[in-house]
């Protein structure tokens, strides 16, 4: 009907993972449209998302072939080195005197990783903004401010109508839209999950010395406590506490959160100060119980929202997009129809295990780490101590971590589709 808009793929969900699965999209010759609640003018304001993610070197590669990298790299922190410890007491410097910790450099693999670093930091407002200079530049159509009210899954195609009466039809729609996805609720895709009782809270430290592109998990009983290196001498904090604890350090004044944060640093990198607004998320695992439905496919956070330990959510969202983007263009050449339920579940095999394998670690590694108990205190660290040990246990970390074992999609690689 000619009040319906078409398109190839109707995409719910504007932001990081939804914008690059459109850019990857529309480079494959398919026609995508995004759609999101919020304005692309909102998203990049420093209030809306204070979150900084660690990106793997391979997540990056798919950005620089979609054309982002002369944006981003020079916003870009490069991590040279990872120092984990565990410990009771404040201070995250490094593990004391025989105690345990895991050292990881990039130097151990640049040979395979092209010199790349271990990941790259950035700002998600930096993120964001180069994802929407490259939706407009390729001439994407963004519907925003625009929310999905509602999908009806027909034979041939799938028809959204949003808030405000709008319709669109495409053989597709995915859900991009976060934990609160409507597309996996009207795709009757059920979901499992718990919560941690504990809270991240987030802040940009300006740092006295430089951090040389260290990166720091510092494991508490509270929960870890992460020292993310930033460009121009910062750093982006994520600070487990228990929910009731990472409330009152939000609600806190300047010089009483000051005084917390100092005591939780330690002075290895000279005075610290908070530069910016705090911010405060609550900690939860939420699983899809699949990542397909008849003409649906979800990806990110609406798929597999996770402890934000290792900063592994946002990379499983850029390979979702990936592998998904890959399937469809494949789809699209051999003339299938993209969203057949053959097609998808190509799409669903490729990612399905590495999704529940990620969350689940960070999930064990959080139960793990997240206490004082002397049994697992002392098993832990023999565990960190025995792969400090052994380099090509190491060097397997670090590749994982990266991004660059198993079957990787093709814009992972750094090509083109």
């Amino acid at each position: 009907m000619s009040d319906v808009l078409e398109a190839d793929v109707i995409i719910a969900g504007a932001g990081l993972t939804g914008a690059t699965l459109g850019l990857a999209l529309a480079s494959a010759g398919l026609k995508p449209i995004l759609v999101d609640p919020q304005p692309f003018e909102a998203q990049l304001a420093p209030t809306f998302d204070g979150r900084a993610s660690a990106i793997a070197f391979s997540s990056f590669r798919q950005w620089r072939a979609l054309g982002l990298g002369d944006t981003l790299a020079p916003q870009a922190q490069r991590i040279e080195q990872i120092l984990v410890t565990d410990g009771r007491g404040p201070g995250a410097s490094a593990a004391a005197p025989g105690g345990a910790f895991l050292h990881f450099d990039a130097a151990e693999i640049a040979a395979r990783a092209e010199g790349e670093p271990l990941g790259y930091m950035l700002e998600n407002r930096v993120s964001r903004a180069a994802l929407a200079e490259a939706v407009n530049r390729a001439g994407l159509q963004v519907l925003a401010p625009a929310r999905v009210a509602a999908v009806a899954f027909g034979p041939a195609a799938a028809e959204v109508t949003l808030a405000d009466g709008r319709r669109l039809a495409a053989p597709l729609v995915v859900g991009a839209e976060g934990r609160g996805s409507v597309v996996r609720e009207a795709a009757g895709i059920e979901t499992l999950g718990w919560g941690y009782g504990q809270s991240g809270v987030v802040a940009t430290v300006a740092l006295e010395r430089d951090h040389r592109g260290v990166a720091y998990e510092y494991f508490l009983p509270s929960g870890p406590f992460a020292i993310l290196p930033l460009t121009e001498r910062r750093a982006s904090l994520v600070w487990t506490e228990s929910a009731r604890r990472g409330e009152a350090l939000r609600e806190a004044r300047g010089e009483v959160f000051h005084a917390h944060l100092r005591r939780r640093f330690g002075d290895f990198l000279g005075r610290v100060e908070a530069v910016g607004p705090r911010f405060v998320y609550p900690l939860a695992i939420q699983l899809a119980t699949d990542l397909v439905a008849p003409r649906t496919a979800l990806v990110g956070d609406a798929a597999h929202a996770i402890h934000p330990l290792a900063g592994q959510g946002l990379n499983l969202g850029l390979k979702d997009a990936a592998a998904l983007a890959e399937v469809l263009a494949e789809a699209m050449r051999l003339g299938e129809d993209i969203g057949s339920a053959v097609v998808l579940e190509r799409y669903a095999r490729w990612r399905r295990l590495d999704n529940i394998a990620v969350s689940l670690a960070c999930d064990g590694f959080n139960r793990l780490f997240s206490n004082d108990n002397p049994l697992l205190r002392t098993a832990r660290g023999a565990g960190l101590a025995a792969v400090n040990r052994i380099g090509p246990m190491r060097r397997f970390f670090m590749q994982e971590a990266g991004g660059a074992l198993g079957d990787l999609p093709r814009l992972l690689k750094g090509r083109a589709l």
